[in-house]
């Protein structure tokens, strides 16, 4: 019996999607984790148990399970079709995919450290290192919809376009946030 190639892309999208989902969260609680740090007594007590748990469920439960079936997925794909190791994009999508891998496993780090209470990452620190994430996301995207379509010039370009965006809008919400 064939195994159809479509379920397994299906499957490795929808744990691609619940992947991201949870790397963007995790650094979310980071930073909440982070500021609870300035508050006062008991709200500081209460609130970094409670994003403990939250942190542990989310990583245990959803981002690493999700990591390791998009991980299973996309091998199984590449393994039906080995063909997609002779195309160029692909190569720079693993590349890709590889530092998607360390960006978890540093995530992973934090979080230990923050459980630990030794994490020395400021909550607007958080903020920039989840974006990068999202980099890994539009960089990801782009290169499996446009394959070898996509002009490297305005692909370069059309990344650091966003990055920029990016920091931009973190400044902004710095400023906005100063004025409450």
């Amino acid at each position: 019996m064939q195994t159809d190639i479509n379920v397994i892309k299906a499957l490795h999208i929808i744990f691609v999607v619940s992947w991201f989902a949870g790397l963007f969260y995790i650094v979310r609680l980071f930073i909440y984790a982070q500021e609870a740090k300035e508050m006062e007594e008991p709200k500081k007590s209460i609130l970094t148990e409670q994003l403990l748990i939250m942190q542990k469920r989310l990583w245990w439960i959803i981002t690493t399970p999700a990591m390791v079936l998009a991980v299973i997925f996309g091998t199984w794909m590449i393994l039906l079709n080995p063909a997609y190791l002779q195309m160029s994009w692909m190569h720079i999508k693993l590349g890709f995919v590889l530092l998607l891998l360390m960006y978890h496993f540093y995530c992973q780090k934090i979080m230990f450290d923050i459980s630990k209470g030794i994490c020395k990452w400021k909550s607007n620190q958080l903020r920039l290192w989840n974006e990068l994430a999202t980099l890994f996301l539009v960089a990801i995207v782009f290169l499996v919809v446009l394959k070898s379509t996509l002009n490297w010039i305005y692909g370069t370009i059309g990344f650091f376009g966003v990055a920029i965006l990016l920091m931009l809008g973190i400044q902004l919400y710095k400023k906005i946030r100063a004025k409450k």
